[in-house]
């Protein structure tokens, strides 16, 4: 019998077809037997480079042939048993996820059902693979999923397959490349984690002030909502109240009690990513978090030579811990491409818990939530909306199913944000930026949070004397992270400290602040930078004042999105004495979801594409970017920093490893179209190719400010 090889090493060995396709069996059944799909899992990977049988793929692996399409073969087995999801699983594992496409579909258009109109004849022809693995059956077992078997359900589906196939196929392949020298897991067990937190915990003993009792208090009810039985909750939890480590010991509990495999946060922003995943490490050790998001980057190596066990992980999240962003873990859920989608499948069997849910995407808060519920439904995942500012979402995930009710944690919400009140909220008239100036230079202590970058810019010019800062994203993170550092310090030595900033300060960046004006927003964003003001509660509620003050009454020029929550807070404060209430928080993002409509909480008519059978999976990928690419990166070259140095040299070599970009992301300024194009135009830009620019006039970049650009008014200038 003819030997049919699978992959060759650069050592020169060779994996035998069969072991690498029972290989990838093995590990596929595994993952998907999380949702009851093990069989599915199964059959995927051991069919799924049957296409290698054939004599054109072994001639290019023994004698460096032509490329082979390997992929075709496998799916059309499966469409011989009739299983669509698994023929479209197999004949996209090196694509990603293929589009539908139509009954016209040609065989080479690249969509799935042109894909199946190819023929496979003479060296093509794969049937040898007959002399080693059985035929395909039909599986019959569908999974015994709760909620209803629409289209979205069917494509969420393929994609849970999808990604039990290709990582089980990435991972079965490089443990073959790599000999077995690729160490991946040795992480805590959950029952460690859970140990270490709770004996980490016992050290504070019995609480004996009133502010740390009612967070005991909120802890205890995390400890025993942890009991129930799995599905959606809510904690709201205003701040003070200790939510991270409360929401810590909920999911710690529950992952024991229902034997789930690993926690999940998500957060929207990388400053509250950085400030959680700390805590997380001081509690439950450095080797057992994973940070996801654009601006970790772990090293290739660890110090015993071996790969970096933390860097694996981000590639599959086969990690007790995840802390990522929103954009990471919604955009990967609508992923086609085989990277992105490989850690899905480790979402299943996990707590979710959803930090800052108020800032889930509005132009995608429906596909955001359906995709939820279908995690909590059917794969077995337990969500944990946590904010201090509820939105109303309740409606929205009963819509999938009766199930789906939203249980809060610590339901006496009222009384929590009564006790934990630390500021009044005071409308106040202020007529220009000179005479807001005028105010902010009589405080010692103050932040300023504007709305727009050109404000916060010409505000900051106007303050006077020592201790004046500015914070927006015209300067590059590390920059940023510096300014804040001396901010925090100034704060804690009683110097003079006066901050004009946008709103990236707003949402969890720990600063205390005794008195902050915030220009009129939404109602969550003004909650948000009022959680700035007496945080640690030194004072007085009633003289820790967010003085709210709006400069531009005609709001023609003001961009709809950022329109639309400022006239729904001005409503919700003329029938409302306390704008920060529960009862003024739910009337704000009740009103806010019905003027914005269902049709603009999916902008992209995602949810419409998959529930009528489209299934543009590459087209909706593209689509579903939560963070516009309106924008061109500019990379800010600081003389007297080595490691930005260090970086430049390597990018004006033509080195692009992902690694190497995450760590030029700290020195990185996005900016808008018509921003980028006066810079290219006025010669202060040169290209380091199509998608990255060098800063080549050190006078546009300002050591208080940032990047120095003209700021006409429009979207642009918001953050």
């Amino acid at each position: 019998m003819t030997t049919y090889w699978g992959h060759t090493a650069e050592d020169g060995r060779k994996q035998l077809l069969i072991d690498h396709l029972q290989g990838t069996s093995q590990l596929a059944e595994r993952f998907a037997s999380v949702f009851d799909a093990a069989e599915w899992g199964k059959t995927a990977g051991l069919f799924h480079d049957v296409g290698k049988y054939s004599a054109a793929f072994q001639q290019r692996i023994l004698n460096d042939g032509p490329r082979v399409d390997h992929s075709t073969a496998g799916a059309l087995l499966m469409r011989q048993i009739k299983n669509v999801p698994l023929s479209l699983c197999i004949a996209s594992h090196h694509s990603g996820l293929l589009d539908l496409g139509t009954n016209l579909s040609k065989a080479d258009d690249g969509t799935f059902k042109g894909r199946l109109k190819k023929e496979l004849k003479g060296k093509l022809d794969y049937s040898a693979y007959r002399q080693e693995i059985p035929e395909p059956v039909s599986i019959c077992k569908i999974p015994n999923f709760s909620y209803s078997k629409d289209q979205f359900y069917f494509s969420f589906f393929n994609r849970m397959l999808f990604s039990c196939l290709v990582d089980a196929d990435f991972l079965d392949t490089e443990r073959f490349v790599n000999d077995g020298r690729v160490q991946r897991g040795g992480f805590a067990s959950m029952q460690e984690l859970h140990t270490r937190f709770f004996s980490y915990y016992a050290k504070f003993g019995n609480p004996t002030t009133p502010i740390n009792e009612k967070r005991q208090e909120i802890y205890q009810q995390c400890l025993a909502a942890a009991e129930w039985e799995p599905g959606m909750f809510s904690l709201t939890v205003p701040t003070g109240g200790g939510k991270t480590l409360s929401s810590l010991a909920f999911a710690l509990q529950h992952a024991i009690k229902y034997k789930k495999q690993r926690i999940i946060y998500v957060i929207p922003y990388t400053s509250i990513i950085e400030q959680t995943a700390d805590v997380f490490r001081n509690i439950l050790g450095n080797d057992n978090i994973i940070e996801h998001h654009m601006n970790v980057d772990y090293d290739d190596e660890q110090e015993d030579g071996s790969l970096n066990r933390k860097k694996l992980a981000t590639e599959n999240w086969d990690a007790p811990v995840i802390v990522t962003t929103n954009v990471q873990f919604f955009e990967s859920l609508f992923a086609a491409k085989t990277s992105r989608c490989r850690k899905v499948h480790n979402i299943a069997n996990s707590v979710l818990i959803f930090d800052e849910a108020q800032m889930l995407p509005e132009p995608y808060l429906r596909p955001c939530i359906r995709s939820i519920g279908e995690l909590v439904a059917n794969y077995r995942c337990t969500a944990v909306l946590c904010t201090a500012t509820q939105p109303s979402l309740e409606a929205y995930f009963s819509q999938i199913g009766k199930g789906l009710h939203v249980r809060e944690i610590c339901p006496d919400v009222q009384n929590l944000y009564e006790f934990f009140r630390r500021v009044t909220y005071q409308f106040t008239d202020i007529d220009s930026l000179e005479s807001l100036a005028e105010q902010l230079n009589s405080q010692k202590q103050v932040l300023c949070v504007t709305n727009s970058k050109k404000d916060a810019r010409e505000l900051y010019r106007m303050m006077e004397g020592d201790g004046c800062y500015h914070l927006s994203t015209f300067m590059y993170p590390a920059h940023r992270r510096h300014v804040l550092a001396v901010i925090r310090q100034r704060l804690k030595d009683r110097l003079p400290c006066r901050v004009v900033s946008t709103s990236l300060i707003q949402a969890g960046v720990d600063v205390d602040f005794p008195v902050v004006y915030r220009e009129i927003s939404g109602l969550d964003s003004i909650i948000q930078t009022g959680g700035r003001c007496n945080r640690e509660g030194r004072q007085q509620p009633e003289d820790s004042i967010v003085y709210i003050y709006d400069l531009h009454k005609s709001m023609n020029r003001i961009p709809a999105f950022v329109r639309r929550p400022i006239e729904i807070t001005q409503m919700v404060a003329k029938n409302h004495d306390d704008i920060a209430s529960v009862a003024s928080i739910k009337a704000y993002f009740d009103q806010l979801h019905y003027t914005t409509g269902d049709d603009q909480l999916d902008r992209k008519n995602i949810l419409k594409r998959l529930e009528d059978g489209t299934l543009d999976f590459a087209g909706i990928a593209n689509d579903f970017k939560l963070i516009e690419e309106d924008s061109k990166p500019v990379f800010i070259p600081i003389a007297d920093d080595v490691d930005n140095q260090r970086i430049l040299s390597q990018l004006r070599a033509g080195v692009r490893t992902r690694s190497l970009l995450r760590r030029a992301n700290l020195y990185m300024v996005s900016v808008y179209t018509n921003q980028f194009k006066k810079l290219y135009e006025t010669n202060k830009l040169d290209e380091l190719d199509l998608e990255l620019y060098l800063l080549s006039d050190s006078a546009a970049y300002d050591s208080a400010t940032g990047l120095i650009v003209d700021m006409d008014d429009g979207a642009g200038i918001f953050l």
